[in-house]
């Protein structure tokens, strides 16, 4: 039983948490297995709580951590809600002591044009050179001189549920990253939630898709922005109208005194100028917080712009080859707090070191699993164009004969030597089919019903 006592005495006297190997290094007569257990239960005894994964999980004192992520007690750093184990300079801890105080104690603002203005791409910078270059040491992998792209689609599978999950995460949505995964991969909807919250994931790893596949001519203009929106909105706005289009209202911002631009002329503006600076600048993380910068601060759309800013922060990512920009483990009152430093006060100091210490939380995570993956099989990737074309030719045609369509197709567009793998790989595909990739071939869900009607298995 002292065993168990050691551990939780050193879990309450530990401010910032401690890691699994933390406990073990001191405690090295405790087997990790038996850690584990006893972690478990203290876990499942209210006393202990746990934040993160894998090798970064961290366990707290329950009240204190509880505490830290409401912004209320023990663990706040000074009442800012910061838990203290994102490391802040003196710049963000003046954001917090301002945005702490009660809203009819901040002044209110509106948008202030000058901030975008001011900021020329490749001489004004938000990201210190040697920040830029310990961002790039972070997220550099083998697969830097390759092709655009290639490294996201190597990890695609591990991407869409870390990153749909994380970011409906920061949004409230109550999806644990198991049951995204479940839904996901197997297309199955956890139970007692709601349809907004199924629907949010589903989005996310829609819009993923979308980039992710476009990645050789996804830019930061109109079309793919309104694209990526469209995606993340689709089924979510009071008026489907807005999806995917210029904000032609005015919004209130929750908890805030700040008002963005009202009139759609002025947004249009300066969302153009705004497209225009993002495209211009080189470094792919400079290019990437920028967008996580001006786009909420811009609000060009009716809803759904922190989430639109937070997969267009990942476009220079994937391009480039670097790791992704999860938000793994990003507390919600952490990454509001450093929004509304930006809406209110035009400062980015305390969302640039959110930014720096999620980025080396995804990295960790990812750069451990890129060992461990298998390569792409190098016939799907060659055929990946005609097995997505083949799959939307069957489903859209109910009345054939799925196997003979995809023979046919075959037949028509591969090589004698290749027909059987290709063939092989798209019946696969057709088997493994569901409501959650139809976006990949172009299909509506009415479509694939349609199909399944005629075809049930």
């Amino acid at each position: 039983m002292s065993s168990i006592t050691d551990l939780l005495n050193s879990i309450r006297a530990s401010e910032s948490g401690l890691t699994l190997a933390e406990l073990l290094s001191a405690y090295p007569g405790i087997a990790r297995r038996t850690a584990q257990r006893l972690i478990a239960r203290l876990i499942d005894n209210g006393q202990v709580a746990a934040l993160g994964e894998g090798r970064a999980r961290r366990y707290f004192r329950a009240d204190a951590l509880a505490a830290a992520l409401s912004g209320s007690g023990a663990l706040a750093a000074g009442g800012d809600g910061f838990p203290p184990f994102i490391p802040l300079s003196a710049d963000s801890q003046d954001i917090l002591a301002y945005i702490d105080q009660p809203p009819e104690a901040r002044k209110p603002v509106g948008y202030q044009r000058d901030f975008l203005d001011a900021y020329r791409p490749n001489e004004t910078w938000y990201l210190s050179g040697s920040l830029r270059r310990q961002l790039h040491k972070m997220g550099r992998t083998a697969d830097a001189r390759e092709p655009a792209g290639t490294y996201s689609r190597a990890i695609l599978n591990r991407l869409l549920i870390d990153l749909s999950w994380a970011s409906s995460h920061l949004e409230g949505n109550t999806y644990s990253r198991l049951d995204t995964r479940e839904l996901i991969e197997h297309g199955k909807a956890a139970r007692g939630k709601a349809a907004i919250e199924t629907q949010m994931i589903l989005n996310h790893k829609t819009a993923i898709e979308l980039l992710v596949e476009n990645i050789d001519s996804a830019e930061f203009n109109r079309y793919t922005l309104m694209n990526l929106h469209s995606a993340l909105a689709e089924n979510l706005l009071p008026n489907p109208a807005d999806e995917g289009r210029i904000r032609q209202h005015a919004v209130d911002i929750g908890n805030s005194v700040y008002r963005p631009l009202s009139t759609p002329q002025q947004i249009e503006g300066a969302l153009e100028v705004l497209l225009g600076k993002a495209n211009q600048i080189g470094d792919p993380f400079e290019q990437s917080f920028f967008m996580m910068v001006h786009l909420p601060y811009l609000q060009p759309f009716a809803d759904i712009n922190k989430r639109t800013s937070r997969l267009a922060a990942n476009l220079p990512l994937f391009r480039a080859n670097l790791c992704p920009l999860t938000f793994l483990d990003v507390p919600e009152q952490a990454y509001s707090r450093a929004t509304l430093g930006v809406y209110e006060m035009t400062r980015v100091e305390l969302l640039r070191d959110l930014y720096v210490w999620a980025y080396e939380r995804s990295t960790q995570e990812y750069l451990a699993i890129k060992q461990d993956l298998a390569e792409p099989d190098p016939l799907r990737l060659a055929w990946r164009d005609f097995i997505k074309q083949a799959i939307r030719e069957v489903i859209t045609q109910p009345e054939l004969e799925p196997l003979s369509c995809i023979q046919r197709a075959v037949a028509e567009r591969v090589p004698e030597g290749e027909q059987t793998g290709v063939q092989a790989l798209t019946v696969e595909e057709l088997r493994r089919l569901h409501e959650g990739v139809l976006a990949r071939y172009g299909l509506r869900p009415s479509e694939y019903a349609a199909w399944k009607a005629v075809h049930r298995h």
